[in-house]
């Protein structure tokens, strides 16, 4: 496999897109899973990935949305290597379902990209009883990771990358109420709770993996333009938090609301630069190490809280 260093053409204040972030790659052998790769971020990297030989494996809840999306790719590269697998996020059975069968298909994981996830959905529970935020963002890529170790260790070097956001300044994980049942429901905060979830997860997840040659990091994508806030009403936009926790993000001018295959860059640079968990830290916007983040989505003890708990809820 050959991996250009991307750092010359991508970094605070670039714009690329996530095919540019593999031009000239050779990803020949290697196998990349995504979660939610029928639309939107999920397929932009699918695509990016594709292009540049890998074997992509595409999941999300719909077979029929599954292999438009796989059509989509195929259509603009021929030679693309693709698999489908039907995954409900919001299912444990169904996860164990789809990691068997994504078992079958790659002896090998290099990279598994967590990219699926809802926002701002009214209150609702996952089949086992989970809000479903949290259920879906955090909770079925907590198991959807656990199952598939052994393929990722067997890579020697693999890459797993949480799709986060910057929302996760609009609230801390509650540890003592996960799933709304002692307070008033707030999807804004329920949303929130469930991104400082993802970072949380990549810095336990890191920590315990390092030494099996497996990195993680969380990543932000940016304001990109998809279907994922279509649960918010005018109303809601005028409801949104304002005031965020922790630090400011470093101040680079605004890009503004990003295209799917520019905020796709940032997981693919994530998932194939050769280092860029050398840089400090495991959070990472605009291809770069993020370093202004709320101490309270990077604590390490409460990374560990939030593993065993999460742990004890998906036995």
């Amino acid at each position: 496999m050959t991996i250009p260093p991307t750092t010359d053409s991508a970094g605070p204040g670039a714009r690329p897109t996530a095919a540019e972030i593999v031009s000239g790659s050779d990803l020949t052998g290697r196998t990349c899973v995504i979660t939610g790769a029928s639309a939107g971020l999920g397929r932009e990297s699918a695509r990016a990935l594709a292009g540049a030989g890998a074997h992509v494996i595409l999941t999300a809840r719909r077979d029929d949305v599954l292999g438009a999306a796989a059509d989509d790719i195929r259509r603009e590269i021929p030679s693309a290597r693709l698999s489908t697998v039907v995954l409900d996020l919001a299912s444990l059975d169904g996860i164990r379902v789809a990691a068997a069968r994504i078992a079958e298909l790659a002896p090998v994981v290099h990279v598994l990209m967590n990219n699926a996830g809802v926002m701002f959905t009214p209150f609702a529970r996952t089949a086992d009883g989970f809000e479903l935020q949290i259920g879906t963002n955090h909770l079925g890529h907590f198991e959807l990771t656990r199952l598939l170790l052994d393929r990722l260790r067997a890579a020697e070097g693999a890459r797993i990358v949480n799709l986060a956001s910057e929302g996760y300044r609009i609230a801390d994980v509650d540890l003592d109420d996960l799933h709304w049942e002692k307070r008033d429901y707030d999807k804004f905060r329920a949303y929130g709770a469930s991104k400082t979830a993802n970072i949380l997860h990549a810095v336990e997840l890191d920590r315990r993996l390092r030494d099996d040659g497996i990195r993680v990091c969380a990543v932000h994508p940016g304001r990109v333009a998809t279907r994922l806030a279509r649960h918010m009403t005018r109303d809601d936009v005028a409801a949104m938090p304002v005031e965020r926790a922790g630090p400011p993000r470093r101040s680079d001018p605004d890009p503004g609301i990003l295209t799917p295959q520019e905020g796709a860059a940032t997981q693919v640079w994530a998932a194939v630069h050769p280092e860029p968990l050398g840089l400090a830290g495991v959070y990472f916007a605009d291809c770069a190490a993020e370093p202004a983040v709320a101490g309270y989505a990077v604590d390490a003890d409460r990374a560990a809280e939030l593993w065993e708990l999460s742990e004890r809820l998906c036995r």
